[in-house]
């Protein structure tokens, strides 16, 4: 054990290492241009600070009104009584570097024809290039009967809505691990983030629900929303033969439509047709989309993803196939896998690179293969380190070291106490 957890610290301190080592001691670039990034989420955070480090003399304009930064993904932590909401919240401002302007807004209207955004505020701005990383929209109001202020009573969770949103979740997930019941887990039938998300739920309650007494008086089920139970067909099987080793059922192809809550029913559409099933703990994540602004920008896939908006890009280059001098990064980007921070992790080097390259009058160098990572927790102290590409290969950072598909403490150490300083070094632009 004491070599395994040695392994472990080394493994951070070489992460540490590496994070360190970025394009900031590339020469700069000198450019007048006006770069607007659209979000200061992971994305847009992420590629400012390496941005500023890259160009002399751009005028770097990042457009967010929201006053928190979130680390989305400890919310499912948050959502399982393991650590407290504080622990993903911190200021945006916190994290943006000196040469970049902040406007504290949000965009109205995007014109990529005239290369402008109007924000609400009223103000224009006019861009040389345009990087949108709004990240998603939560809808919840595609559910029928569903409203916010649900979440923590009666038995609904919902731990994507934000840091207070996952501790309710936590009161309702942590009542029905303690008392028992039927409980309903559930993902939406849209693209979503994290994908692992509503799975690492399903496990964490039902372990936490054998430590506190109320697995044995307890039937869960887990509802994908197509035919499998994960994107990719081998961690796909594996997650099938852990709910079987663990008597969790799950379902293919049922989707959330509408809840009662005072009559405590769920009802999912399937393609048999839709029928109600009843609850004492149901997990709901809601339909997700571009925000308004980019689905009505004519920046979207118009032959694909219709209802969802995603902007449209090349899956290797993250830059738009009709107006080159627009990037979508993150959440918001229309590619066929990506929607972690590990991926962001990957795409921003990418968005930048290509940006600096054009400046520069080179050809740029980088490409995104899709690396998407889910540390997928099975239980309290045991998790997977999943990580895949568009190809749905496992590309795993540590061969030989962790194994991707099985339950290790290793894992959960990567998940819990390494994952956030690798965000927080991305933030700065350092890895």
């Amino acid at each position: 054990m004491t070599s395994t957890r040695r392994e472990f610290f080394g493994l951070a301190a070489g992460a540490a290492a590496l994070s360190a080592v970025t394009p900031a001691q590339a020469q700069m670039v000198k450019t007048a241009a006006k770069i607007v990034i659209l979000g200061a989420g992971a994305a847009g955070t992420a590629l400012a600070n390496r941005l500023v480090r890259r160009l002399d003399g751009a005028q770097i304009t990042i457009v967010d009104g929201s006053k928190d930064h979130w680390y989305q993904p400890g919310f499912s932590l948050v959502a399982a009584g393991l650590k407290p909401p504080s622990y993903t919240v911190s200021q945006t401002t916190d994290w943006l570097p000196s040469g970049v302007t902040l406007k504290r807004d949000f965009a109205a209207n995007i014109d990529p024809e005239a290369k402008k955004v109007a924000l609400q505020g009223g103000e224009t701005l006019d861009y040389d290039f345009l990087v949108v990383a709004t990240g998603l929209v939560l809808d919840y109001g595609a559910i029928e009967g569903f409203e916010m202020d649900l979440i923590g009573k009666g038995g609904v969770g919902s731990l994507y809505a934000g840091p207070d949103y996952a501790a309710k979740t936590w009161e309702a997930a942590g009542k029905f691990a303690e008392e028992g019941g039927v409980g309903l887990f559930t993902r939406p039938g849209t693209e979503m983030k994290c994908a692992g998300a509503p799975i690492k739920h399903t496990f964490l309650i039902d372990d936490i629900a054998r430590r506190m007494g109320g697995r044995s008086k307890s039937e869960i089920t887990y509802f994908a929303n197509s035919k499998s139970l994960f994107g990719v067909p081998i961690v796909a099987e594996r997650i099938r033969m852990v709910m079987d080793d663990r008597g969790i059922n799950y379902q293919y192809q049922h989707v959330v439509q509408a809840i009662d809550p005072g009559a405590k029913k769920v009802t999912f559409t399937t393609p048999d047709g839709d029928y109600d099933l009843d609850y004492d703990y149901v997990h709901i994540i809601p339909p997700q989309r571009a925000p308004a602004v980019v689905r009505e920008s004519g920046l979207s896939w118009a032959n694909k993803w219709e209802d969802q908006g995603w902007v449209e890009v090349d899956k290797h280059t993250l830059r738009h196939n009709r107006y080159p001098e627009v990037f979508a990064v993150g959440d918001v980007a229309g590619v066929p896998k990506g929607k972690t921070a590990a991926s962001v992790k990957w795409q921003v080097p990418v968005v930048e690179d290509h940006l600096v390259a054009q400046m520069a009058d080179q050809a740029p160098t980088e490409s995104y293969n899709g690396y998407t990572s889910c540390p997928l927790i099975t239980r309290v102290g045991r998790a997977m380190l999943i990580e895949f590409d568009y190809d749905n290969n496992l590309v795993p950072s540590f061969p030989g070291i962790i194994a991707p598909l099985e339950e290790l403490w290793i894992s959960w150490l990567m998940k819990e106490v390494a994952l956030k300083a690798t965000y927080n070094a991305m933030l700065r632009g350092k890895a």
